[in-house]
């Protein structure tokens, strides 16, 4: 019976996440398997991987072969490294403590290696979050100095205006006055030839 390690698929519509498990290769994506050996859930950020080493291990060395993704998975976690360095302790190239040593110095190189990445990205993301606030306080800026403008041509404007108001008023007070005056003047002196 060939056997394969793939992945089956769980979870709900646009949002997958995934078992890892042996099964007949003649058997349906999501239908009878094997045995399971972890999870695999793409939706984070980084993808998460909850794994049974040894067995996955166990099954590699007995010959399962695993579809495309699951072998990235399974290169990504270190288990075709053991395997190898397992296959150099099986030729005498060195012993088993040795193997173990070097399967830890790398596992040690790579968190290393992802903590480092993480805190690049990080950097990127904080220097870029700073350039867009600077951009945001120019625009700002820019914004304010316009409304300011506006505001001072309103001022100017309504200030022009009240003046041209008061010059059209006093002109017209000291017409109106003279204008009473004769008015008041011209009746006193009809009434004097009506009472003669």
């Amino acid at each position: 019976m060939a056997t394969k390690i793939r992945l089956q698929r769980k979870g709900r519509k646009g949002y997958a996440f995934y078992s890892i498990v042996i099964a007949d290769e003649r058997a349906p994506r999501d239908g009878k398997f094997i045995e399971k050996l972890g999870t695999y859930n793409p939706n984070t950020d980084p993808a998460t991987v909850d794994l049974n080493f040894d067995r996955a291990l166990y099954w590699v060395k007995c010959g399962a072969q695993p579809t495309d993704t699951v072998r990235n998975i399974l290169s990504d976690e270190g288990v075709y490294l053991m395997k190898h360095l397992l296959g150099g302790v099986a030729k005498g190239a060195f012993d088993e403590a040795t193997a173990k040593n070097r399967f830890e110095a790398w596992k040690s190189n790579k968190q290393s290696g992802l903590a480092a990445q993480a805190a690049k990205e990080a950097e990127a993301k904080k220097a870029e979050e700073k350039s867009r606030l600077e951009a945001e306080k120019k625009v700002n800026e820019e914004i304010a100095k316009k409304v300011a403008e506006k505001k001072a041509v309103e001022v100017a404007a309504k200030a022009e205006a009240e003046a041209e108001a008061r010059k059209e008023e006093a002109p017209v007070e000291t017409e109106a006055a003279p204008a009473e005056a004769q008015v008041t003047e011209a009746p006193t002196s009809k009434e004097a030839p009506a009472e003669a």
